[in-house]
C-alpha cells in the first residue's frame, strides 16, 4: 500500500513538471509576433460586443397587433466606463429594440444616445451593467498610424462573436462615400479580413489601442476581399464626445440648403447651388441669396458657392468637409457666383444642428 501510495505521488510530481514543461515549451514556441496578437486579443475581447437590433412590426394588414423582428446585427465596443457603447449608425439604423452580448454570454438592453449619419457613427448606453465592469478601449491618435504597421480587427462575423483578424494598414487618408452619401475623409484602409457583422467594431494596433472602427468593406461579392475601411479614432473622439454630451454633432455652416448633385450635373455647373437661406441666419445677415421663382414663372437660381477660404467646392460634399472642422464663431470668406459675376462675402460659422 505504502509503494502503491509512493507510486502514485512520484507520477504525480512528474506529470506536474513535465506539465509545466510542456506549456512552457508551447509559449516558447510562439512568435512574438503570435504572442502580441493573443495577448491583445486577451487583453481587449471583453470590451468588443455583438449588437442585435430588432423592429417592431404589425402581425397582418388587418392586425393591430405587434411582434418583433429580428433587423441584423453587428459589433461595438466599451467607451469609458459609464456603459456607453460605439457602434456604427448603419448598424441601428431603423431600430426599436436594441440588445447587447458581450463575450462571457452576458446580455444587455441599450438605448441609442445618439448618431451622427454623415460619419455613421452610433452612441448607446447600458443604464444598468449589473454590477459588470465595463472600462472601454484606451484610444490612439490616429495621425500618428503609419502605412505597414500591424491592424488587429474584433468582431462578429456572421454573427460569429469574439472573432479575430490580423493584417496591417494598407492605407491611410483615404476618402470613402459613405451611408449618408458624403465622403468621410481619413479612412483608414487595411487588409485584415472584415465581413459582414464586423461593422462598429475596433480595429486595434498592436498596444491594444483603438486606431478605427471597422466600417465597410470593398467587394463585389458581399465577402472580405483584403480593402476594408475603418473610422479613424481622432473622428471617433470627436464625434462621440458630442453625442455623449449633447446628443448630436454640432456642425458648423451658414444656414443654406443646397440642390441634390443631380442638379448640378443637369445643369453642368460646378459648386454648391443655394436653393434656400434659414431665416435669421448667418447666411441671411450676410446677404446670400437662394433660389427664386419670378413673376414669369422663371426660375432664378441662388448664389453658387464655389470657394471657402480659397479651396474650390464642386458640391454640399465638398462644402461640408471644408468646414467640419472649423470653429463655430469664427469667420470664412466664400466666393460666389451671382448673375455670372464673382463676389467675395465674409460669413460667420453657426450652428446649423439647431436649424436642420
Amino acid at each position: 500500500m505504502i509503494k502503491i501510495t509512493l507510486f502514485l505521488i512520484s507520477f504525480s510530481f512528474t506529470t506536474f513538471l513535465f506539465g509545466k514543461e510542456n506549456i512552457h515549451e508551447e509559449k516558447q514556441a510562439l512568435l512574438e509576433s503570435e504572442r502580441n496578437t493573443i495577448d491583445v486579443f486577451n487583453s481587449n475581447s471583453s470590451k468588443v460586443v455583438n449588437i442585435t437590433t430588432t423592429q417592431y412590426a404589425r402581425v397582418s394588414y388587418f392586425s393591430y397587433d405587434v411582434t418583433e423582428v429580428p433587423a441584423g446585427s453587428g459589433s461595438g465596443f466599451l467607451w469609458g466606463d459609464d456603459g456607453h457603447i460605439v457602434t456604427n449608425y448603419h448598424v441601428i439604423r431603423g431600430a426599436d429594440k436594441l440588445t447587447v452580448a458581450f463575450g462571457d454570454g452576458s446580455t444587455f438592453s441599450a438605448k441609442k444616445i445618439g448618431q451622427e449619419p454623415k460619419k455613421d457613427i452610433a452612441v448607446l448606453k447600458i443604464d444598468d451593467l449589473g454590477g459588470k465592469k465595463a472600462k472601454g478601449l484606451s484610444v490612439a491618435n490616429s495621425t500618428k498610424i503609419h502605412v505597414g504597421q500591424k491592424a488587429i480587427a474584433i468582431g462578429s462575423p456572421f454573427g460569429f462573436d469574439q472573432t479575430l483578424t490580423t493584417g496591417i494598414v494598407s492605407g491611410v487618408g483615404r476618402s470613402i462615400v459613405g451611408v449618408a452619401r458624403v465622403t468621410i475623409k481619413d479612412m483608414i484602409q487595411t487588409d485584415a479580413s472584415i465581413n459582414p457583422g464586423n461593422s462598429g467594431g475596433p480595429l486595434l494596433n498592436s498596444r491594444g489601442d483603438l486606431i478605427g472602427m471597422n466600417t465597410m468593406i470593398f467587394s463585389k461579392s458581399g465577402g472580405s476581399s483584403g480593402v476594408g475601411f475603418a473610422v479613424p479614432s481622432n473622428t471617433i473622439t470627436r464625434v462621440v464626445n458630442q453625442l455623449i454630451k449633447f446628443g448630436k454633432v454640432k456642425q458648423p455652416g451658414f444656414g443654406v440648403e443646397g440642390f441634390p448633385d443631380s442638379v448640378n450635373r443637369q445643369l453642368g455647373l460646378k459648386g454648391f447651388i443655394i436653393r434656400s437661406v434659414s431665416p435669421g441666419s448667418e447666411a441671411e445677415k450676410a446677404n446670400l441669396q437662394g433660389t427664386k421663382v419670378d413673376r414669369y414663372r422663371n426660375i432664378i437660381l441662388g448664389d453658387i458657392i464655389v470657394e471657402v477660404s480659397g479651396k474650390k467646392i464642386n458640391n454640399y460634399d465638398d462644402l461640408y468637409n471644408e468646414l467640419e472642422d472649423r470653429k463655430i464663431g469664427s469667420s470664412v470668406e466664400i466666393k460666389i457666383l451671382r448673375s455670372n459675376k464673382y463676389i467675395n462675402v465674409k460669413v460667420k460659422l453657426m450652428d446649423i444642428s439647431q436649424v436642420e
